[in-house]
């Protein structure tokens, strides 16, 4: 794949607009991202953003804030190239209105609790909360911090999630109209007659699901005994600029600590929501971890698979790794995967339309006999020993190592987001 690509299905802008506006909780850095990418696809009458608070001087403010973003350059840049060109008109005070390459937005700066929001006087149905504020799916509409349920309340019929939920009560469970889809993975699990919340899960879970899902395809989930990942990730709105004082009850110092100096391990809930989006995966043993650094986006999966081997005279080898990812890149993933056969750095895969980018080049296997003492397994009958030297039993395993890349904020995460809120929409219709 050649990455500087800049044509792709992904984002293709010939297609019907849809008989609908769309609304945005959060014009934080996905929120900004997602207004990027709807009117640059041009796929709605209209979008309503809610900010919920005064911005700088005015809407002039709000307006320069879109049109620039430190990370991807400017948006007239990101639409046309360096043609360029002027991509935001038609500013209207009093009225909160904008247009944006031609799409009418409209600023919503009253309220910032969810049930407050005018969604329904300005005939918004469907909404993208961005804030990663609102996680919990039980949490009732009037709760006294806001909630993703306040969205209904307010007058959506439908709320998606730029985030995974997080249920707070451990004692409860998902309710029924919530669900965690993951467009190209599991979107058929969304039935509109039933779920209103819908979360996308994260970046690195999507990245992540694309990395697997060849994988349980051709092996079968059976046959995977152990899978682990370590996403390198870029930092994030959440992590501090400086070294500061940790809250009151703080469990992590780290998240603390300047996020421009430092590498920073972390967590993440990436192995819980691929589970969700993947139950095949619930029958492998399976860990995740996460390291920060101080790089703006572009992150990084390292992904490791201990597969039991079928055949050892013809043991697993990186070039069928490598053919099973490239079959599906350019088949039956095509929109959502990519594969290369070249050297990238974190900048390369900056803004690339694709949930995930297999770096053949860094594909790695080693095939073993992994001795197993049978004797210090429970419930093994003594029968079934007969033969066995020492009652050891050798399986052929094979460690398979896979590295995805993904740009965690415009060029997997926010895209994927924008085309499982267009999936929705349609079904609205």
């Amino acid at each position: 794949m050649d990455l500087t690509a800049k044509d792709h299905p992904f984002l293709s802008i010939n297609q019907e607009k849809l008989p609908m506006a769309l609304g945005i909780n959060g014009l934080g850095r996905i929120g900004k991202l997602t207004l990027w990418h709807h009117v640059a696809r041009r796929s709605f009458e209209e979008l309503v953003v809610n900010v919920g608070r005064d911005v700088g001087k005015g809407l002039e403010d709000i307006a320069d804030y879109i049109l620039r973003d430190s990370t991807y350059g400017p948006l007239d840049r990101f639409l046309f190239g360096f043609r360029g060109g002027r991509v935001i008109e038609e500013l209207d005070e009093a009225k909160g209105t904008m247009k944006v390459n031609g799409v009418p937005v409209k600023i919503l700066r009253q309220s910032r609790d969810p049930k407050q929001i005018p969604w329904k006087e300005n005939k918004v149905s469907l909404v993208v909360d961005c804030t990663g504020a609102f996680t919990d799916p039980t949490s009732p509409p009037d709760a006294p911090k806001g909630s993703l349920r306040g969205h209904l309340e307010a007058g959506a019929q439908k709320v998606i999630l730029s985030a995974p939920f997080k249920i707070k009560d451990k004692s409860l469970s998902m309710p029924e109209d919530a669900v965690t889809t993951i467009q190209g993975i599991n979107e058929d699990d969304f039935d509109p007659n039933r779920h209103k919340l819908i979360s996308t899960a994260s970046c690195t879970t999507t990245c992540l699901a694309f990395m697997m899902r060849p994988m349980l395809d051709h092996f079968g989930a059976d046959a995977i005994l152990t899978a682990s990942m370590v996403t390198v990730h870029a930092a994030t709105g959440s992590q501090e600029v400086l070294d500061r004082l940790p809250d009151a009850n703080a469990k992590d110092l780290r998240k603390n600590r300047s996020t421009f100096n430092n590498i920073i391990l972390t967590t993440t809930g990436a192995a819980d929501a691929l589970a969700l989006v993947m139950p095949q995966m619930r029958g492998i043993g399976f860990m995740a971890e996460s390291v920060r650094i101080p790089t703006n986006t572009g992150s990084l999966v390292i992904l490791v698979l201990n597969i039991q081997d079928q055949d050892p005279s013809n043991p697993i080898r990186r070039n069928l790794i490598n053919s099973i990812y490239k079959k599906a890149a350019e088949g039956y993933l095509s929109k959502y995967l990519a594969y290369t056969d070249k050297q990238n750095v974190s900048a390369d895969v900056i803004g690339t339309a694709a949930a995930a980018i297999i770096e053949g080049k860094e594909t790695h296997t080693r095939t073993a006999n992994l001795r197993v003492n049978l004797r210090t397994v429970c419930a093994v009958p003594q029968e079934s020993m007969k033969g066995l030297e020492g009652g050891f039993l050798e399986v052929p395993i094979t460690q398979v190592v896979v590295y995805g890349w993904y740009d965690n904020e415009l060029g997997s995460y926010t895209h994927m987001l924008g085309e499982r809120t267009l999936g929705i929409a349609r079904s609205m219709l």
